[in-house]
């Protein structure tokens, strides 16, 4: 009897090294696509993806129709339906943009980024899934919204941003959104073309809201939760998931958020806004009653045209920005301060806010500049700063005792002043708000890298061994992720990111300012940098 167990357990995991789909083995098949393998529903018709190392991945999957023609600056429509399986097995368009990244052999830049970019189009209402299984596991959901700044980007630019690895290390489920950017996601002509183009100057989010449905209606049928979904981005994508997070038509489609390297407390000035529309009609050379012909020009026709209009436009209110980004329109976005404790049509959810020490890192690539002084830092920095420059450099220096002169430099490039008052702001509207400070510095290019902007990403997602040119790889930055996405599973799936991985980690609060400070060793600090930066803002 003995001897038949043994036999029927190398059979097992014979079949399981051979052709069994379900998770990743020692030396077996790791790929796996056909007929009746990796099939899902869909509300518009189903879609076949694969299965690679155990996780079904769904690539470029549509949420929404083409956005060129008539669908040009209005609101996304769900796509056509389909009456056959629908391969989803590449990354869809990405948004209409000029990709400037260097790719020459020469460019250190190129190197450690290497970004990734395919199709450019309309057709660009597209998302990606990643999911242990298609049961009704009521995982988690994670969202994740890319950067770039409002202007460009991708769901999937960098490898870091691949949602494989947290899917299967946190069996939870991983989606990322392409949508609308820049003048095609931001122009608001409400002002000019009447009705019709009220929600021209925001339908770059309203695209998200539009995927963030999807995932509604559909995350059910790829094992996932539609009612635990958190929304995750950087930099760009961090402002996007602030902006998220305090629109009406968000609420009830998305219950946590984390913002990286990057927040907001408002959005662009309608006035602006609209001048700046009415003055790419003039770049034109159309009348209001012409408009329409906006909406036929090839898109990389518009995209110039509204980017030399930009270039020549005068804002007429000061201090408001005025390129293309969501506009605080008082409709799909609030006209005034975000996360308004009084108005319950917002959602209110808990948000965690991350910003990474050295977030413009000004010597990666300049050796030379490693010795500079604290007199070269204050000339470097005195077009920022002005006459007050050698003020707050020595107040940042004698909070900092232990940096160097380049390091002040680094952190003065982009303080934590915002973050403070983004947290600061959303605590008042009640749901629980956490806050950490990402300090890692990777051992490449002679330690100049130091913890620069996007560095943080692949620790969160588990990604570290799959950016080796933000990490080095290996177990010591994989230990700190660990942690890292030991507490984002954690807020996911409970909206306290508090893990036993990791120190305990108090909710933020105003009077004391609680941080995580995330590197080799974690620990909680009261707002570490508060009196330098009170020199800043006095």
């Amino acid at each position: 009897m003995k001897k038949i167990s043994i036999l029927l357990l190398a059979a097992s995991a014979l079949l399981c090294a051979c052709g069994n789909p379900s998770g990743k083995t020692e030396d077996g098949q790791r790929l796996f696509i056909g007929e009746d393998i990796a099939v899902a529903n869909t509300q518009y018709g189903r879609v076949r993806g694969f299965i690679l190392d155990g996780i079904y991945q769904f690539r470029g999957i549509p949420y929404g129709e083409s956005t060129a023609g008539e669908n040009r600056f209005m609101p996304p429509k769900p796509p056509q339906s389909w009456d056959y399986v629908r391969p989803a097995l590449l990354y869809g368009e990405s948004a209409p943009q000029v990709v400037g990244y260097n790719r020459e052999p020469e460019s250190y830049a190129g190197f450690v980024d290497h970004w990734n970019y395919d199709l450019i189009g309309e057709d660009c209402l597209r998302l990606n899934v990643w999911t242990p299984a298609l049961d009704e596991g009521k995982r988690p959901v994670l969202v994740w919204l890319h950067g770039g700044g409002y202007s460009s980007g991708n769901a999937i630019e960098q490898d870091g941003y691949g949602g494989e690895n947290l899917a299967r290390y946190g069996d939870v489920v991983c989606c990322s959104v392409n949508h609308r950017l820049n003048s095609f996601g931001f122009s608001d002509f409400a002002a000019v073309g009447g009705e019709k183009y009220r929600h021209s100057g925001n339908v770059g989010m309203l695209d998200i809201v539009a995927a963030l449905q999807w995932i509604h209606d559909n995350i059910a049928n790829f094992g996932g939760d539609p009612g635990n979904v958190t929304i995750i981005g950087q930099s760009g994508g961090g402002g996007k998931v602030s902006v998220i997070a305090t629109m009406p038509a968000a609420k009830g489609l998305v219950h946590k958020g984390v913002a990286l390297s990057g927040n907001a407390i408002s959005a662009a000035n309608k006035a602006n806004a609209e001048a700046l529309g009415a003055h790419i009609l003039k770049e034109a050379g159309l009348r209001p009653s012409q408009i329409d012909k906006l909406q036929q020009m090839p898109w990389e026709e518009y995209y110039a045209l509204a980017n030399r209009a930009a270039r020549s436009f005068r804002a007429p209110v000061p201090g408001g920005r005025a390129g293309f980004s969501p506009v605080g329109d008082g409709v799909d976005i609030p006209a005034g301060t975000f996360f308004d404790p009084a108005d319950e049509s917002l959602p209110n959810i808990p948000i965690l806010y991350c910003t990474t020490l050295d977030e413009s890192n000004p010597d990666r690539t300049q050796p030379e500049l490693e010795n500079i002084t604290f007199d070269g830092v204050v000339e470097r920095l005195s077009g920022r700063y002005g006459e007050r420059t050698r003020e707050i450099v020595e107040a940042y220096a004698k909070q900092f005792p232990d940096k160097r002169p380049i390091e002040i430099w680094s952190m003065l490039l982009a303080t934590r002043t915002n973050v403070v008052r983004s947290a600061d702001t959303k605590y008042k509207q009640g749901a629980p708000v956490y806050v950490a400070w990402f300090q890692w510095q990777p051992p490449l290019f002679d330690g100049r890298m130091r913890a620069f902007h996007c560095l943080d990403i692949c620790f969160w997602l588990h990604n570290t061994d799959v950016m080796l040119t933000h990490t080095g790889g290996g177990s010591r930055p994989r230990a700190l992720s660990d942690k890292m996405s030991d507490a984002l599973l954690a807020f996911m799936r409970t909206g306290n990111p508090n893990c036993a991985a990791l120190p305990e980690w108090p909710q933020y609060t105003p009077e004391n300012g609680e941080v995580m400070i995330l590197d080799d060793v974690c620990s909680v600090q009261n707002d570490p940098d508060r009196a330098a930066r009170s020199v800043i803002t006095q």
